[in-house]
């Protein structure tokens, strides 16, 4: 995300990292090359990956692969679901959402939504400045 972001190919206004998924609330700025800032972020990330599970896990690699003209594997899934964010109450409700996705019922990963490491929370309550290339999205929305 930091290197979009260092690019100006992303805004990054929320995240969270779970275990075996991640929500993001960004604005696409422009292309990378011909590419989306959305598929240079899904190769960056599977390239890290497959390259982790090679080294520590290389059982696990398994699960991921997909033999097609262009990839031996599959880290992301196909079609995300992308919602557009027009107006401040919708960016805020998604934001709780991600915010508290960490405390759900089937993670309990923490008690408070800024004790989560993965996620910029405690930027947006406690002003932590942990992931610099966060935006405050009341900065876009007003």
């Amino acid at each position: 995300m930091k290197e979009l972001v260092e690019k100006e190919l992303v805004t990054i206004y929320c995240f969270v990292i779970m275990p075996n998924h991640l929500h993001l609330i960004w604005k696409l700025n422009k292309l990378n090359g011909k590419e989306k800032p959305s598929a240079s972020f899904n190769k960056i990330t599977a390239h890290h990956f497959v390259n982790d599970l090679k080294e520590h896990h290389p059982k696990v690699l398994d699960y991921f692969i997909e033999k097609t003209k262009d990839r031996n594997y599959r880290i992301w899934k196909r079609d995300p679901m992308a919602i557009l964010m027009n107006s401040k109450k919708k960016v805020e409700q998604k934001i709780d959402y991600i915010h508290n996705n960490p405390l759900g019922v089937n993670w309990s990963l923490v008690k408070r939504p800024e004790d989560y490491l993965w996620s910029p929370a405690s930027f947006y309550l406690e002003g932590d400045k942990r992931y610099s290339f966060i935006t405050d999205y009341r900065e876009y929305f007003g």
